[in-house]
């Protein structure tokens, strides 16, 4: 089984090992990007926040996404321009995204900022400001 005791600093949304599947919108909204923007992007973020960004999942394979993970109903707040997407409860279908572990074999997904209780998300103004100007 893939939970944390509920005593773990960790988000009980992370896997104990390998990689799940979490539904968008229950612990978390996100943002999907795809190729070298969302590497930018992420990039941005991380370096505007001094490496505290908050959890961002890459994708390592096919489209090589990047899921900005932002608190649970906050991005449908937001016109998100394409090529970012939207992924919570408030969609038009049910979303998920694939949540690694911290540690160990989680391939073909990884972590390009962890969650930490200081930034336990994305901060979603900050996120939507770095993809407005990313796509410019």
């Amino acid at each position: 089984m893939n939970s944390r005791k509920s005593l773990d600093s960790v988000p009980s949304w992370v896997p104990a090992t390998g990689h799940a599947l979490r539904h968008a919108g229950v612990h978390f909204d996100a943002v999907r990007i795809g190729g070298f923007l969302g590497e930018d992007v992420a990039y941005r973020l991380m370096e505007f926040t001094d490496f505290q960004a908050g959890p961002i999942v890459r994708q390592l394979t096919g489209e090589r996404n990047s899921y900005f993970l932002l608190p649970p109903k906050t991005a449908a707040a937001y016109a998100w321009p394409a090529p970012a997407r939207a992924l919570s409860r408030e969609g038009r279908s049910a979303a998920f995204v694939g949540i690694p572990a911290l540690d160990g074999l989680t391939w073909p997904l990884d972590w390009r900022s962890r969650p930490t209780a200081e930034g336990p998300f994305v901060e979603p103004d900050l996120l939507h400001r770095m993809v407005i100007h990313a796509v410019r």
